[in-house]
């Protein structure tokens, strides 16, 4: 019997995990990507990747991790798949530095770790300031060694439309479509995983690259897969704000001693070099003391947002406050945080070294994702998913680093659960529902490139991320909230009336952008709506008119269902699995 055939979509961390394991127990992989897998937006991670090795001699053990892990994520994580998850962790690290990842050293040649944010031990091991790109690398290595014995195929540029779902609902393949010719093809697969990373581009400026719009994870929830936990959305406390894009501060320059802090005169104009220590407030070493400037992320950018819009104490009354690394000497900057001080050099034009660095929040994750169960798979059969696009690890707020290493153990456990699954699946009747899809498919693509409509897909874009931006980031009201779905419902209603100024059939870049708008508006409904109709305050979901946790009511998963319908996807609550851990209350 021939090896089943796996489709892994996404080139990031969490896809090549799972092409690693399908590899090595003799599957055949067709890995799809829609820009080089090297360009997959895990390259972005900078500060490092958690694990309790407790080399420090501190006391830290895998049960903190996974402690951590839960009250971080303010208890909406299910604790069985987390717990395995910090329980992995260590092995993980290990199986990294094996494959050659250059992780920092200390003096005695043991891996060095670094404090991040939700926690007061340092586990989190990083590779400078460039740890996704040189995981990324590691893990390219060792797909490329199964690319040349002949165990896995790559298309690059390719980028996914559909699951091929057969008469029962069955997966049998994908629809993907060339980003250079514009051709449509369907691929039959025993089974798929999509590994497609997060939705920053629903937001319009994000700190996730361009390619990140959730588009994949859209289009099987319109199949009628479960969406999750939709609503939790992470701002980073520290970006570097930009024309196109936010491009991320990571919080390992706080984790090596970096402080934030804004003048205590409103308006005060001094260059910082002549505004003395008793003047400088740094709000949340007073605020936090425990945790000062590592507090977790949601914690940080609620108190930069009170500083700024409350108290009006933004610099030079923009809203910005400062991260400052100025009080610790050149040599170790360079050798712990180069890659992103070049950063910040390179697109602000100053040196972080000598001047502190002005900085915002800015849409960073989603906790939220296509629902799978503890074996990755999700309620659609043969469809499996892992890494940022699906929901399990991070409940209600995600703790630093805690995103590598969920995106490699999710693709250890997805990877040999698919090929479990494949090798049991009865063959499929005829061609499975290929032809069908794959017309389909066309007819979307006729209908948009000979539509003769006035409304521009950019322009829709700028104002749904402008909509999210403002009504579904850190502080939501319900009115707010209400206004921002009817935006959305809008926004749907005018994409139907879409001009391309592009009709080539030749790496037609504004075709595929409007094809994924379509999805990203669908995905956007959710995740307002599962905020409307959770009434509380939780991890990154913040009302300030209900400011309490709710665990009678809201200790439940959201899980969104797809209508089609003007009022939108049908949301119910799921029952969070508490068992190791009680909940109590989350106070830093």
């Amino acid at each position: 019997m021939a090896s089943p055939r796996i489709i892994v979509v996404g080139g990031g961390l969490a896809g090549l995990a799972a092409v690693i394991k399908i590899a090595e127990a003799g599957g055949q992989v067709d890995l799809f990507s829609i820009v080089p897998v090297k360009r997959s937006h895990s390259v972005c991670a900078q500060g490092g990747i958690n694990a309790a090795k407790n080399l420090k001699g501190e006391g830290d053990t895998t049960a903190k991790h996974f402690d951590d892990t839960i009250y971080g994520g303010d208890f909406l994580a299910n604790q069985t798949p987390v717990k395995a998850m910090c329980e992995a962790a260590p092995a993980i690290i290990d199986l990294l530095d094996r494959m050659g990842v250059p992780f920092n050293r200390t003096p005695e040649g043991l891996l060095d770790f670094r404090r991040f944010g939700g926690t007061l031990y340092n586990r989190t091991a990083f590779a400078g300031a460039t740890t996704g790109q040189q995981l990324l690398y590691a893990l390219d290595e060792q797909v490329r060694r199964f690319e040349s014995e002949g165990k896995v195929k790559k298309y690059e540029g390719w980028e996914f439309l559909s699951a091929i779902l057969d008469e029962k609902g069955v997966t049998r393949g994908i629809t993907a479509m060339s980003l250079r010719s514009m051709e449509l093809h369907a691929f039959p697969a025993d089974a798929v995983i999509l590994a497609t990373g997060g939705i920053g581009a629903i937001f319009g400026k994000s700190t996730n690259s361009v390619v990140c719009t959730g588009s994949a994870q859209s289009a099987v929830f319109q199949q009628g897969a479960y969406y999750a936990n939709a609503e939790f959305i992470q701002v980073h406390p520290s970006t570097i704000p930009g024309e196109d894009k936010l491009r991320l501060m990571s919080e390992s320059a706080r984790g090596e001693g970096g402080r934030v802090w804004v003048p205590r005169t409103p308006g005060d104009k001094r260059d910082f070099k002549s505004i003395p220590e008793s003047e400088r407030f740094y709000f949340l070493e007073e605020w936090y003391p425990k945790y000062g400037n590592l507090v977790p992320r949601d914690v940080a950018t609620r108190a930069i947002h009170k500083i700024v819009y409350q108290m009006g104490l933004g610099i030079d009354g923009q809203p910005m406050v400062y991260l400052d690394l100025t009080h610790i000497d050149r040599a170790t900057l360079n050798r712990k945080l180069e890659g992103i001080l070049e950063i910040y050099e390179k697109f602000v034009g100053v040196d972080p070294r000598d001047h502190p660095m002005k900085i915002f929040p800015g849409m960073h994750y989603t906790m939220g994702g296509l629902w799978v169960d503890f074996e990755q798979r999700t309620n659609i059969p043969g469809l499996f998913a892992c890494g940022e696009c699906e929901y399990q690890y991070h409940g209600a707020n995600r703790l630093g680093a805690n995103s590598l290493l969920s995106c490699i153990y999710g693709g250890f456990q997805a990877g040999p659960n698919a090929l479990l699954y494949a090798k049991n699946l009865p063959a499929a009747e005829g061609d499975g529902g290929a032809a069908a899809e794959l017309k389909r498919q066309a007819e979307i693509n006729q209908a948009l490139l000979t539509n003769e409509g006035t409304e521009n897909p950019f322009k829709l874009w700028r104002e749904l991320g402008e909509t999210m931006t403002e009504h579904v980031t850190v502080s939501r009201f319900n009115e707010g909230l209400k206004k921002a779905d009817a935006k959305i419902v809008e926004l749907i209603d005018r994409y139907k009336n879409i001009n391309l100024s592009d009709r080539s059939q030749w790496a037609n870049t504004s075709f595929a952008f409007a094809r994924q708008l379509k999805n990203m508006l669908e995905l956007a409904r959710p995740i307002a709506l599962g905020a409307l109709l959770r009434d509380e305050s939780r991890g990154a979901h913040y009302k300030p008119d209900f400011p309490e946790r709710n665990d009678e009511k809201f200790l439940k998963t959201t899980k969104a269902t797809f209508t089609g319908a003007a009022e939108g996807p049908k949301l119910e609550l799921e029952d969070v699995d508490t068992q190791h851990i009680p909940p109590r209350p989350r106070r830093y």
